[in-house]
C-alpha cells in the first residue's frame, strides 16, 4: 500500500472513532441508535467521502472533456442519513422521542464526512461540542426540566381516585390527561384509570415510589 492508501485509512479510522465517542454517549443514555448505529454512519459517510473525491480519478483521466463533481456521491450522504434518522424517531402517546438521537447521526454523518475530506480538527472539534451539547442538555433537564409519565392503575372505591388526583395536585404535578374505565369482575366493581402527568425530573423517582407506597388500596398495572 502507497502513502496515499494509509491517509485514506487513517480518515475511515477517525472518522469511526468520533463517531463511535458520540455513541458511547447514546449507548449510555440507552437511547435508540448507540456505539454500533453511530460508528458505522461515521465510518460509512467518511467512506463515501473518500470515494467521492478520489474514487473516480482514474475512469475520468481516461474519458475526455468528463464532467467532475466530487460533492456529487457527498451529497446523496446527507439525503440517506435522513432515512436513518427518521427510523429512530416515534410518536407514543402524544409524545415525539428520538429526535436528540436523529439530529446525532445526522451530525455524526457530517463528522464522517468532515473527517473523510481530511479536516481533522475540525471533525474532532464538532465531535467535542456534540459531546459538550448532549451532556450539557441532560444535565440542565434533569437539574430543571419535566418528564411525562403515563400511569395506570385500579382501584375498587371510585372515592380513592379523588383522593389520589388531589394529592398529585398538593405534589405540584402536572395532569396531561385522564381517562376512567369501568369493569366488571367477579369481586365486584373495578376502576381502571389511565392519567398522563408531567413530573420535575429531579423528583421524578421519589414521587413515584412514594406514589406506590401511599395508597394501600391501589393496585398500580403500569408506569411508563
Amino acid at each position: 500500500m502507497n502513502a496515499i492508501t494509509y491517509e485514506f485509512i487513517l480518515r475511515l479510522f477517525i472518522a469511526a472513532m468520533l463517531g463511535g465517542i458520540i455513541g458511547l454517549e447514546r449507548e449510555y443514555r440507552a437511547k435508540e441508535a448507540g456505539f454500533r448505529t453511530h460508528f458505522l454512519v461515521a465510518l460509512g459517510s467518511a467512506l463515501f467521502m473518500v470515494l467521492s473525491q478520489y474514487g473516480f480519478g482514474t475512469v475520468l483521466s481516461q474519458i475526455a472533456h468528463a464532467s467532475y463533481d466530487p460533492s456529487r456521491i457527498a451529497s446523496q450522504v446527507v439525503t440517506g442519513i435522513g432515512f436513518i434518522g427518521a427510523g429512530t424517531i416515534i410518536f407514543q402517546k402524544h409524545v415525539v422521542r428520538g429526535l436528540t438521537t436523529a439530529a446525532g447521526l445526522w451530525v455524526t454523518s457530517a463528522i464522517g464526512m468532515t473527517a473523510g475530506a481530511g479536516m481533522y480538527v475540525l471533525s474532532i472539534a464538532t465531535t467535542i461540542l456534540v459531546l459538550l451539547c448532549l451532556e450539557a442538555l441532560n444535565f440542565i433537564l434533569h437539574r430543571f426540566g419535566a418528564r411525562t409519565i403515563t400511569v395506570t392503575f385500579n382501584t375498587d372505591r371510585q372515592e380513592n381516585i379523588q383522593t389520589i388526583l388531589q394529592r398529585m395536585r398538593e405534589k405540584e404535578v402536572s395532569i396531561e390527561s385522564y381517562g376512567m374505565q369501568r369493569r366488571e369482575t367477579s369481586k365486584g366493581c373495578c376502576y381502571v384509570v389511565t392519567m398522563e402527568m408531567k413530573i420535575k425530573r429531579d423528583r421524578y423517582q421519589n414521587q413515584i415510589l412514594d406514589f406506590m407506597a401511599e395508597f394501600k388500596d391501589v393496585t398500580v398495572e403500569e408506569i411508563e
